[in-house]
């Protein structure tokens, strides 16, 4: 049996966008493609739950300001609805307060980016790092 290196298997990942914003959700979803990975968006927390239980993700990247089921409580209610299962979720938010942080590390979250901080390929880069770790 041939084993097959983490980025291959990473690299077929499917990821899950939740983010409202048009520009910056189709923007990484094309610069993910390109890197070979499956990519579904929801445009909120309620679209984000739906896609959780039926798209399978190995990762979630999370807006914070949602409309409809924000951020925090999308977390919120795919803990209880996942578990164990629930994928690792990497939040890419505005919202950078040390509370806003805090509250959604609590909730779950592997990692905060401020999106004013992070380039769209420090995204991706994050987004690969993430994976691996969780292998």
């Amino acid at each position: 049996m041939n084993a097959v290196a983490p980025s291959e298997n990473a690299e077929k990942a499917p990821i899950l966008i939740i983010e409202d914003d048009r520009f910056l959700r189709d923007l990484v979803s094309e610069k993910l493609k390109k890197e070979g990975y499956m990519v579904s968006t929801a445009i909120d927390g309620k679209e984000g739950l739906q896609k959780l239980t039926s798209d399978h993700p190995a990762l979630i990247l999370l807006d914070l300001i949602l409309p409809e089921v924000d951020g925090f409580d999308f977390l919120k209610q795919a803990n209880t609805n996942m578990g164990n299962a629930m994928p690792p979720v990497v939040v890419l938010s505005n919202l950078g307060s040390k509370e806003d942080v805090e509250r959604a590390l609590a909730l779950g979250a592997k990692f905060f980016i401020v999106k004013a901080n992070f380039t769209p390929d420090e995204i991706i880069a994050k987004v690969r790092d993430v994976l691996h770790e969780t292998k």
